[in-house]
């Protein structure tokens, strides 16, 4: 069993969705799309997330150095399983939580695709909360909420509304964010 010490387990129980509501969550400030968007890939070189447009995105702000760090296999196998489909997960590196992600883009990218095998989208590392925190961050945090920890997800429908959310400790193997992935994936 991973320790998951220095991580927030107490801020949710394992698989309690953040936000589950029927109806999709706002969009951001003045109704920002996540789609309007550009940020950097852990290369460096721009990603407007209108490439992703009608493709359903798991947003997860990540950290190497977190008891939650080997949830990035299952977030690979939960990219692999749904991408053919219309699927993908975005990681973002994040130091907000406990310094859990100290090193630069070249590192951060070496150990996620060396340790964990990661093929799915990497960005450069950003602020997740306050008032720095990037706008990607502030979308997702003005509809669902703000991450509490490293591995927080928020789900995007194919619309570009973030409709749910979860805590680090659910799983992305979860039956939850499986459920919910497929809901928003055979959605119109």
């Amino acid at each position: 069993m991973t320790s998951l010490a220095g991580c927030d387990t107490a801020s949710a129980a394992p698989g309690d969705a953040v936000r589950s509501d029927e109806a999709p969550a706002e969009r951001g400030p003045s109704g920002t799309s996540i789609h309007s968007l550009t940020l950097k890939r852990i290369d460096g070189t721009q990603a407007p997330l209108s490439e992703f447009a009608g493709t359903v995105l798991l947003v997860v702000n990540t950290a190497s150095q977190c008891g939650y760090t080997p949830q990035y296999e299952g977030l690979q196998d939960l990219h692999a399983k749904y991408e053919g489909r219309g699927f993908a997960v975005l990681g973002l590196p994040s130091n907000d939580f406990g310094g859990q992600e100290p090193g630069e883009a070249p590192e951060i990218a070496t150990f996620c695709r060396f340790r964990y095998g990661v093929a799915f989208p990497m960005f450069e590392k950003v602020s997740t909360i306050g008032a720095g925190r990037s706008e990607l961050y502030t979308v997702l945090a003005t509809a669902l909420g703000e991450p509490k920890w490293n591995f927080h997800r928020y789900l995007v429908d194919k619309r570009d509304f973030a409709i749910k959310a979860w805590p680090s400790a659910t799983r992305p193997e979860s039956n939850e964010i499986a459920e919910a992935a497929e809901a928003a994936l055979s959605a119109p």
